[in-house]
């Protein structure tokens, strides 16, 4: 049976956040074709129009009934919260509504839904994200919350949070591809149109004075070093592609990418470390000397901090839905 969605829409919602659950999960599809998610969008009160923050509502389908069969529940922002926003409490509707919630259900928000869910107590005591805009203010709400306000989105297990906007965009492919696997989450990606994956954090779109002109960036570098992961790469190797010194590079760098350059060689080797593991049947030394990790030890010691489990875990647990190609 398909992995059932249900988004919330709340009045004042964003239509085109509202949007993203429906058109990734709705692409997600396993070999033979079949949808692998199921999606309904649900309402606060009974079926009707919900305002959003545009020229139009929307009519939406679903009373909160449609929460108690979900697997997954995700809540859009929302430009008007009320009390949720203003003093992070409930409001009578969303209190009951979300009572519907089967414990042990996949909560998920997108921009400032975290405020809902950290409000329900979804978020005490964990890490969660939000728009950069709101992560100051989130945090004086709600203080007992761990958060990040760098990071594109945050997967913490049964709670998932995203910041801003297209960030959802970002959470719900890594939501496919944590339950089907990089092929599929690949797939959609190119029907959507938008990358598997986006490199950096929220640090990149705060906002800063415009470069000049003149300044160079580090594309090329960037471009370079994804041609040869699979061989050591020095920080001068980066550097002397853009003919810049590596304190000048390093800073230019992490401008643009919101992360080092260590950090960034780091997240790309264990992508395509992900990607072997899961579309090949190569041993696990060389995968690690294909990914740039040079040893089996090496590329264990990275996937465990990267994704809390070693290889040979990682590899049973998507080639179930991942055909090997050699």
């Amino acid at each position: 049976m398909p992995h059932r969605v249900a988004v919330l829409a709340l009045d004042g919602l964003l239509p085109f956040e509202l949007g993203i659950p429906h058109r990734i999960f709705g692409l997600a599809k396993d070999a033979a074709g079949r949808r692998l998610y199921a999606t309904v969008t649900c309402s606060v009160r009974p079926p009707g129009p919900v305002r959003t923050d545009a020229d139009f509502a929307i009519a939406v389908e679903h009373g909160p009934e449609a929460l108690a069969t979900a697997d997954t529940v995700v809540v859009p922002a929302s430009y008007e919260l009320g009390p949720v926003y203003e003093q992070g409490v409930l409001t009578e509707e969303l209190r009951a509504a979300l009572a519907l919630v089967r414990p042990g259900t996949r909560m998920v928000s997108i921009c400032t839904g975290g405020y809902v869910l950290a409000a329900a107590g979804y978020l005490d005591d964990r890490p969660a994200t939000t728009h950069w805009a709101s992560a100051e203010h989130f945090q004086r709400l709600f203080p007992s919350v761990r958060v990040d306000p760098d990071v594109l989105f945050i997967d913490d297990g049964d709670v998932l949070t995203s910041a801003g906007v297209a960030a959802g965009l970002d959470l719900c492919l890594h939501i496919v591809r944590r339950d089907h696997g990089s092929g599929v989450a690949n797939a959609v990606a190119r029907g959507t149109v938008v990358p598997p994956h986006r490199e950096g954090g929220q640090s990149q779109y705060v906002h800063r004075p415009v470069p000049e002109p003149q300044l160079a960036t580090t594309t090329t570098a960037r471009a370079w070093a994804l041609g040869r992961l699979h061989e050591p790469i020095q920080l001068r190797d980066m550097a002397e592609q853009e003919s810049m010194s590596v304190r000048t590079f390093t800073r230019r760098f992490r401008e643009e990418a919101g992360i080092s350059p260590g950090q960034w060689l780091t997240q790309q080797r264990v992508e395509r470390a992900r990607h072997l593991l899961e579309s090949t049947d190569l041993s696990i030394d060389q995968v690690a000397r294909d990914a740039g990790f040079g040893t089996a030890a090496s590329l264990r010691q990275h996937l465990q901090a990267a994704l809390g489990v070693p290889p040979s875990v990682y590899r049973r647990t998507f080639r179930a839905t991942t055909a090997p190609s050699g």
